[in-house]
């Protein structure tokens, strides 16, 4: 689990640099793209840290292969309301990324990107998205302390 967690903050430390960093210089959809593949990695980790700490409590024998059966699971374990809410962020982040795209004002402070999902369009830019990233991260940290409250010990490597 701790490694995991550790992945997940990398994870986000790259995303925090994508964003305060490559995004303030070069502001174009592939950064943005850049950061969401990186969000998802973050996520990944935290939910197969999530996945590992259930599977500590009994809560489930293995865990499942795919994102989507990932999800389900998790959401199935853990029915907290700041889950459910970074489930659907994560799955939107997997769709977007893999949507059509329309960019609108690249190398501006306005950059954009207008997903096109069968919902309707989903328009992603520098306030979108660092707006998720503060989402991912307070997440994080939830999932953090939910599992070192649970394994709190003399050689847990938390900060």
């Amino acid at each position: 689990m701790r490694s995991k967690l550790e992945g997940a903050r990398e994870e986000l430390k790259r995303v925090d640099h994508q964003i305060y960093v490559s995004l303030k210089y070069t502001r174009t959809v592939d950064v943005l793209l850049n950061i969401m593949h990186r969000m998802i990695e973050g996520y990944d980790f935290i939910l197969e840290a999530l996945l590992l700490y259930g599977q500590e409590l009994k809560m489930l024998q293995d865990i499942p292969a795919t994102p989507k059966e990932r999800v389900a699971l998790v959401n199935k374990i853990f029915s907290d309301p700041e889950v459910r809410d970074n489930l659907e962020l994560y799955l939107l982040l997997r769709k977007l990324v893999l949507a059509n795209y329309k960019k609108e004002q690249e190398f501006r402070r306005h950059v954009a990107m207008t997903a096109h999902l069968q919902g309707g369009d989903v328009k992603v830019n520098i306030d979108v998205i660092t707006n998720y990233y503060f989402i991912m991260r307070s997440f994080f940290t939830y999932v953090e302390n939910k599992i070192r409250t649970h394994q709190e010990g003399p050689d847990w490597q938390g900060h």
